[in-house]
């Protein structure tokens, strides 16, 4: 079964819990979902709070047992989807007080498969997902690229065998409710319009994820030249390169900052001398931003 998952992460765990001190926006993003789905997550807790202060469980709660428990995640490549799904399934388990499992579908897998085994995966992943929901565990799914396997069934070229697959994710979004918030599903995708309507309608709550704005970058120059020291006045030309208003309307991702501006101003300077603001801008002007995905 593991091996339809890249990883199955047991939750909270303290690498995730470290990893998320890096992330950009990060409280914001998640006291969204958060308030959005804790009614949902925690229906004891509800119910024992409707018995305290009015003396009988509020038919309302109930029907906030109707509530999908899927997220979506939108946005372009490199924006911190994935790493923010961990990273909010691992601060939900910690704010609830429970225990809980995080299972990613492994893309190569999916990449893998012919036309009639894609619902038998999706089948198996929401097995273990239903596996791993305890009393007091909450588990989590991500299906990262998500456009890939849930594509609207109104396209002309979709064979049978791939609408079918879609019909069979729709039905274990609409079983996951009698896990009554014991298991989450966290869709990402780079193509929200290529997602199937159905689905669409289905989530609690769609999170957009965005180039980071000029206060962002600031922040994560500093965040991750921590030790390294930047003057306010570098910073801010530091972002202002790596804008949209010098890169033909396109800013630099995150990742684009991480792993392909930083890397290299490092690799110019490893290992005869260190680090200057010079390299780092030096640099700038020799990597363009990742292309928007469309």
């Amino acid at each position: 079964m593991e091996s339809i998952f890249d990883n199955i992460t047991e939750l909270p765990n303290s690498g995730i819990q470290e990893r998320t001190k890096s992330l950009i926006g990060f409280d914001k993003k998640f006291d969204r979902i958060f308030s959005n789905l804790k009614l949902l997550l925690d229906q004891e807790g509800l119910v024992a709070w409707s018995k305290k202060f009015h003396k009988t469980e509020l038919p309302i709660i109930g029907q906030l047992k109707e509530k999908y428990p899927l997220i979506i995640l939108a946005g372009d490549a490199g924006t911190g989807k994935t790493v923010s799904a961990e990273a909010i399934a691992d601060r939900m388990v910690r704010e609830l007080n429970k225990e809980g499992f995080f299972l990613k579908l492994s893309t190569r897998v999916r990449g893998e498969g012919l036309h009639g085994q894609m619902g038998n995966l999706v089948n198996d992943a929401f097995a273990e997902l239903k596996k791993q929901a305890g009393k007091r565990r909450v588990a989590f799914l991500l299906i990262d690229e998500a456009d890939a396997i849930a594509s609207t069934r109104s396209t002309l070229q979709m064979h049978q065998e791939e609408k079918a697959a879609v019909n069979t994710l729709i039905q274990k979004i609409d079983e996951m409710r009698e896990l009554q918030g014991r298991a989450i599903l966290f869709m990402s995708t780079n193509r929200l319009h290529f997602i199937d309507e159905a689905i669409i309608r289905r989530a609690s709550i769609i999170l957009e994820f965005d180039r980071p704005d000029k206060e962002e970058r600031m922040q994560l120059f500093e965040k991750s030249l921590t030790g390294f020291a930047l003057k306010i006045n570098e910073l801010e030309e530091l972002a202002e390169l790596t804008g949209p208003e010098r890169n033909n309307g396109l800013g630099f991702s995150f990742s684009d900052i991480r792993l392909r501006v930083l890397p290299e101003a490092i690799a110019a300077s490893y290992p005869t001398h260190g680090l200057t603001y010079k390299t780092i801008k030096d640099v700038m002007f020799k990597i363009k931003p990742s292309p928007k995905i469309v």
